[in-house]
This record gives C-alpha cells, structure tokens and sequence, in this order.
C-alpha cells in the first residue's frame, strides 16, 4: 500500500517512523510538506521521498494521511480534491469534522478521522478512530494497520465520541505530566535535590502505571492496597478528597471535551 502524507511534522514523523520500524516499504511512503528546511530534515531521518506539492504521484498513492493542523486542512484539502479517485483518507486534525472534510474534498466519503495522542512518537500512543459510511472493511483495516505502528487503537462507532477521546486520551498527556510536575514540586518543597526528585516522580508514575497495566484490576483496588488504614497515603488521600481534587480533574476533562465540541463547529464553518 502507498501512503502520501500530507504535512511532515512531529505527528506525521512518528507514523512513518514506526511504519519503517514494521519494515514498511520506504519507496512506499512519500510526504509533502510546503517549508525547504522541514523538507530537509526528513528526506535526511527518514530517507522518504518528500515534495514540496502534490503531483501525479497521488493519484497513484492508495491512502493519504492529512496530517496537518486543524486550521490549515481546509487548504490541504481543496489541495488535494483534483487527485482523488479511490483513495483512503485519514484525517488526524483535531475537531474537524467528516463531514466538513467531505465538504471540501468535493463530497468525498472515503474517510476516517483519527485522534492519536503525543506518546505515539515513543511507539506508546493510543489512536481513537471513526470511520466514515463508504469505508468499507478493507478501508478500516489499512487505517488500523497505520496507526497501530505508533501504539494501540479504538474503533468508536459515534463520531461525537471523539471529542471525549480529544478530551481524554488527546489532552490526557499534558494532566499526566502535570501531575507529574506537581509531585516533583512537592518533593523538592519537601527538601530533596532537583535530580532525586525528578527520578523518584517519573519512575513512580511509569512503574504504577506499569503494574496498572500487568494487573489488569481497576485503579481503585490497586490504590486501595497501598492504602494502610492510619498511614501516610491515607493522609494523603485525605488531603486529596477535601480539595475535590477527583472532582477537578473530571471537570477539567469535561471543558476539554466542550472545547473540542466548539472546535469542531468552528471550523466546519463555511
């Protein structure tokens, strides 16, 4: 399968990055990108053809990858219109909407829209993905063979839904890093070195998670057995429930979600 991408940047690197990684063809991959120095520096990391505009190659291509940002996908895609026949297009720009990109494609249906997540380019990410009506089995399949080179993938049969994994898995990176940043902050308040405090931070957070993962229970048993009746994380844990702090975060998530919501409807507008 040919894949031209639309846009180079981080997100479009990592994709081919792990493509390449699962032996992809590299004369299989082409990518478009508009600046000189970007294009430079991914014909050089990836060794990929790259082109500064579309040419008779995409017609040629059997998916594309519009990964541009939101605000620029209207251009991609009056870009793109003249050169498509058949063609997979997946869409990985945050709140449009498939019916807004099948709008300015010309009424094009074949399309899945894509919410991946930064840790893809540690091959970590997980990718919501929604499928358009016309996507036939097939279609779905390339989609989640694409993004499950960066990390794991879910299929959501309601396109509203992805404003909820925008809010939760999209966003969901920065809450971690925050909470991480706020732990370490504590530790040096608490008086240990900068260096200490970090590691303690990360580790703790990627070794919880990790055991989350292998245990396969739900975090509120996990976080139970930590949990000596009369000890330190119960303080903790105290402290926490009279701040609100679940509470909080929910609302936090909740306002991401409305704020892609309103994205959507932004952009869409013609």
């Amino acid at each position: 399968m040919k894949i031209t991408f639309i846009g180079g940047g981080n997100m479009a690197r990592a994709i081919i990055g792990g493509l390449i990684r699962k032996r992809w063809p590299r004369r299989a991959v082409q990518v478009v990108e508009v600046d000189r120095a970007a294009r430079a520096r991914l014909a050089r990391a990836l060794n990929v053809r790259v082109l500064a505009a579309l040419d008779a190659g995409a017609a040629d291509t059997d998916c594309v990858v519009l990964a541009v940002k939101p605000q620029q996908l209207r251009e991609a895609a009056r870009t793109l219109r003249p050169w498509l026949a058949r063609q997979l297009v997946i869409s990985i720009a945050a709140g449009v909407r498939v019916r807004d990109l099948s709008r300015w494609l010309g009424g094009y249906p074949r399309i899945v829209r894509v919410m991946p997540n930064t840790p893809a380019l540690a091959l970590a990410g997980i990718s919501g993905l929604y499928a358009g009506r016309a996507v036939n089995a097939a279609g779905r399949a390339a989609a989640q063979r694409i993004l499950g080179a960066v990390g794991s993938t879910l299929w959501f049969r309601r396109e509203d839904d992805l404003d909820a994994v925008t809010a939760v898995s999209g966003s969901g990176p920065a809450y971690v890093y925050y909470f991480v940043e706020t732990l370490e902050r504590a530790a040096r308040e608490l008086g240990l070195a900068a260096d200490a405090a970090r590691r303690l931070a990360l580790e703790t957070f990627s070794g919880a998670l990790a055991l989350a993962a292998r245990a396969g229970e739900p975090p509120a048993t996990l976080r139970g057995r930590v949990t000596s009746k009369g000890g330190t994380t119960e303080r903790a844990l105290a402290s926490l429930n009279a701040d609100r702090v679940q509470d909080a975060i929910v609302r936090a998530v909740k306002a991401a979600a409305e704020r892609s919501r309103e994205l959507g409807d932004e952009l869409g507008k013609d």
